[in-house]
């Protein structure tokens, strides 16, 4: 039986990912993955393979955010103290 050469399946995972997402460069790409990998020196081809086809289905399930829409979620988040959870929400109205 032939075994997977996960090299190949890099490469084409990183085409694939700048087919469907070519705003982004590979850059960014190799930098979220490996950042989840931790200590890279000893990473498989197989474990990076892994963790760059788990980081493309990721992608899929999350559609990109515009810098506005970012900013947006930055600013709400800034005001959180405005927020209160001890408040009752039955309150507010």
């Amino acid at each position: 039986m032939k075994q997977p050469n996960y090299y190949s399946t890099i490469i084409t995972t990183l085409a694939s990912l700048k087919e469907l997402h070519p705003t982004y460069n590979m850059g960014r790409h190799l930098s979220t993955v490996l950042d989840e990998c931790g200590d890279v020196w000893g990473l498989s081809d197989k474990e990076l393979s892994f963790a760059l086809s788990k980081y493309a289905k990721q992608l899929e399930l999350d559609p990109p955010h515009s810098d506005e829409d970012i900013d947006i979620i930055i600013k709400g988040a800034m005001n959180l103290t405005s927020f209160s959870l001890l408040e009752d929400p039955e309150d507010a109205y």
